[in-house]
Formats: structure tokens, C-alpha cells, sequence
């Protein structure tokens, strides 16, 4: 009888947390602006759901080599071509964009000591939400994740004079390997390429903002933009080139790239 009488206490405990919770946010009370850091409880609350959610999923990475020099050069021009605009490196600073962000990006000189390397490919390929980190892998193969994460793993010890003497090497991406279309992938593809800012999406949460067209139904419509006739082969087109199919369309180039175009238009193949 005692401890029914402490669940139930702690379960009512928890719903008033919740209720009160609730109440702050609706009201506006949390301060959501960039120029104040979060509270301590909320930043370790943050923190520690990341730590374990990352240990969590990346358990069964299998780590390759990575002393290889010929990976680690390749994972340094990457990381000077991506990662110093929000990470900074020895003795560089971050762009100005990245000074203010909130939670503010790691210094991967630390991360490179404080995560296990399978960790560091998770975090990099999957990026982490509501931290400004993206999904890599929608730019970069596998290949190349691991080169970055070779050269993370040098970072600790290369001092600034050391870093600015390194060569400017440049990294052309690597090209994914062929697969299927998967239309899974082509969902979250979607968001990555930031659809939603601009489409009503179904099955995809964000902000979906009327300025273009609603995309539910679109796999019913005889022509994609209006100019198309509605084929995959077109879609993929109309993804990857959408200002050469139509000039004065507001549609931008995103730069997607032919397997996630194919995985997108699978996706929208979906939405009867």
C-alpha cells in the first residue's frame, strides 16, 4: 500500500511538472531568443539526452582504419573546406554567422578527446537537433565521414602555427554508392533540403509554410511545375535542376544530388 501510495504521488509530481511546463511555454514565459544561453537545468537536460542517445545508437559501428595518411590529408581538406565555419580551428575562428548560435558549435579539438570515434561518424553523418549540426550524409559518403574523422582524431594535437602550415588541399566529394530509390530516405531527404520551408508536406513536422504549392496528392497530378508531364524521370529532373526547367520559377537550385533526387521523387510517388 506504501508504495502505491509513492507511485502515485511521484505520477502526480510528474503531471504537475508537466502541467507547469506546459503553461511556461504557451505563455511565452521561456525566453527563446539567441542572446541569452539557456538555463543550467535545461543546457545539462539537453546535453545528457545527446550523450546518451549518441552512445546509444552508435554502439555498433564497426571503426575502420583511420592512421592511414592519405585518409587523414583528405579529411583535413574537407574539414577546412565544412567544419571551420562553425567550429573554428586552432588559432582560427568561426564566420561571424556562427559566433552567436545557440547552444554555441563544439570545439572539435575537444570533441576529438571527449567522443569515441564511432561517435564522432554518428554525430557527423546524423547531425544532431536543435544545435544547428546537420546529416552529413546527404552530402558526404561514408567514405569521406571517416576521413574527417581521422583528421578530428589528429586535431588535439596540432597547434595553430602547425594548422596554418598545413597544405590547401582541396576534397571533391565523393560520390554515394547506387542503391535502390528508398522512399523513406526520400522523406527525410525532404527536410534536409529544407522543403518544408516552402511546402505543405504530409508526414513531415515543420513549419509548412504555403509559399509553394502543397505537395499532398502530387503523384496524382498530370504535370510537375506545370510545364512536366508527371514521370519519375521528370520529377528527378525538376528536383536537380529546377531553374533550367523553368527560369522565372521561384523554385531554387538546392544542389541535390542525383541519388537523394531519386530517393525524394520516390517519396513523392507516396503522396496519392
Amino acid at each position: 500500500m506504501r508504495f502505491r501510495h509513492k507511485l502515485i504521488g511521484a505520477m502526480l509530481a510528474l503531471a504537475a511538472l508537466g502541467a507547469i511546463g506546459t503553461w511556461v511555454l504557451y505563455w511565452g514565459v521561456y525566453d527563446v531568443s539567441a542572446r541569452n544561453q539557456h538555463l543550467a537545468p535545461t543546457y545539462w537536460l539537453l546535453d545528457t539526452g545527446m550523450r546518451q542517445s549518441v552512445k546509444r545508437h552508435s554502439q555498433d559501428i564497426h571503426v575502420p582504419q583511420l592512421d592511414d595518411q592519405r585518409l587523414i590529408r583528405r579529411g583535413q581538406a574537407l574539414f577546412r573546406e565544412h567544419c571551420v565555419l562553425c567550429h573554428g580551428a586552432p588559432g582560427v575562428a568561426p564566420q561571424p554567422f556562427a559566433l552567436g548560435m545557440t547552444p554555441a558549435p563544439g570545439n572539435l579539438a575537444h570533441a576529438a578527446r571527449d567522443w569515441q570515434p564511432a561517435e564522432l561518424f554518428w554525430i557527423t553523418k546524423f547531425g544532431i537537433k536543435m544545435a544547428g549540426m546537420p546529416a552529413w550524409e546527404f552530402r558526404f559518403a561514408d567514405d569521406d565521414i571517416w576521413a574527417l574523422v581521422a583528421f578530428l582524431r589528429r586535431l588535439p594535437r596540432i597547434s595553430p602555427a602547425e594548422y596554418r602550415s598545413l597544405p590547401a588541399e582541396e576534397a571533391q566529394a565523393l560520390p554515394h554508392p547506387a542503391h535502390e530509390p528508398s522512399a523513406e530516405r526520400g522523406r527525410i531527404a525532404m527536410r534536409q533540403y529544407l522543403c518544408v520551408t516552402c511546402h505543405v508536406i504530409p508526414g513531415i513536422v515543420g513549419p509548412n509554410a504555403p509559399v509553394g504549392p502543397t505537395l499532398d496528392g502530387i503523384a496524382k497530378r498530370a504535370v510537375i511545375a506545370g510545364l512536366l508531364p508527371n514521370t519519375p524521370e521528370n520529377m528527378v529532373r525538376w528536383l536537380r535542376e529546377p531553374q533550367r526547367v523553368n527560369p522565372d520559377g521561384a523554385m531554387p537550385d538546392l544542389g541535390v544530388s542525383e541519388r537523394d533526387a531519386h530517393d525524394m521523387a520516390a517519396f513523392l510517388q507516396t503522396l496519392r
